[in-house]
């Protein structure tokens, strides 16, 4: 699944340059993939202290190959969109799959002001999930893939324009 999604980054041409976000960072490996493939910057924002911690010792590792370092959170995603200031041109949002529709939908809410005009949302979830409500961030799909029992929603600021989302013409 990580080769596919890269792919489809590397193909819609977003990471190089790009501010990127990944929360809920788990081990930071999608944040950190990003910088070494050209990312400007990134926030990885992970709650745990154990994780927060691998993610620290991943993001020095990675900064010895002379890519940018990435700026480590331990937070909650909610208290840290509170107080982030943006925008990312890129987000990671791979909550655990405990967490409820609610709660997704209120992360994403608190987001939306953080993006830059073109950013491109990706967000992971188990398959049997509901689909994320994309509408309440002011976010629409762009593309939708199902790889065995996990779903990746790619997603990006609505546009108030009549036209095409950005990325899905060069995505496809």
């Amino acid at each position: 699944m990580r080769e596919s999604l890269f792919g489809g980054l590397d193909s819609a041409d977003v990471i190089i340059g790009a501010r990127v976000l990944d929360l809920y960072a788990g081990s930071g490996a999608l944040g950190l993939e990003t910088l070494s493939r050209g990312a400007a910057s990134a926030d990885l924002v992970e709650q745990g202290r154990t994780a927060a911690g691998l993610i620290r010792r991943n993001a020095a590792a990675v900064a010895k190959a002379g890519v940018p370092s990435a700026r480590v959170h331990q937070s909650s995603v909610r208290a840290f969109l509170q107080r982030a200031t943006g925008p990312y041109d890129l987000v990671f949002s791979d909550p655990p799959y405990d967490l409820d529709d609610a709660a997704m939908t209120a992360d994403l809410v608190g987001l939306a002001p953080l993006l830059a005009p073109d950013a491109l949302v990706i967000i992971e979830r188990a398959r049997r999930s509901t689909p994320p409500d994309l509408d309440s961030a002011g976010l629409e799909l762009v593309r939708e893939k199902s790889y065995g029992d996990t779903a990746l929603w790619w997603a990006q600021p609505a546009r108030v324009d009549a036209g095409q989302p950005a990325v899905e013409s060069q995505s496809r």
